[in-house]
């Protein structure tokens, strides 16, 4: 490991200690749970949804979640260890063979589903 892979590695595990971030790939339904400030205020507010892409980048790692809300397809790129994203919760681990999902764009209704992946262990 070089000089810069130790800071990186360091300020990696300050940015993560506190957080719950469960291990998830592309095609996971996670709940993510972000601060949001509101004058004065701040709160948690959850966004769940299908992680549709991921970027391993050490700490610019990013990964962008899609949800339908009310109709409208939303999406969001958070930053894996931005101090805004307070916890990131696997709801169900997803079945796909790409590394990024980008077609789910343009597919509405039961087309968008993605398969649950049976777990070895629960057999």
């Amino acid at each position: 490991m070089n000089t810069l892979q130790k800071i990186e590695h360091d300020s990696l595990k300050k940015l993560a200690e506190g957080k719950r971030i469960d291990a998830f790939a592309e095609g996971d339904t996670v709940k993510v749970n972000v601060r949001i400030i509101e004058g004065d205020n701040e709160r948690v507010q959850a966004f769940e949804g299908v992680v549709i892409a991921r970027r391993n980048a050490g700490v610019r790692s990013a990964f962008t979640v899609r949800k339908i809300s009310h109709g409208e397809g939303v999406e969001r790129v958070f930053p894996l260890y931005s101090p805004r994203v307070d916890s990131v919760e696997l709801v169900r681990k997803g079945n796909v063979r790409r590394a990024k999902l980008y077609y789910l764009r343009g597919l509405t209704g039961k087309a968008a589903r993605i398969t649950e992946k049976k777990d070895a262990a629960e057999e």
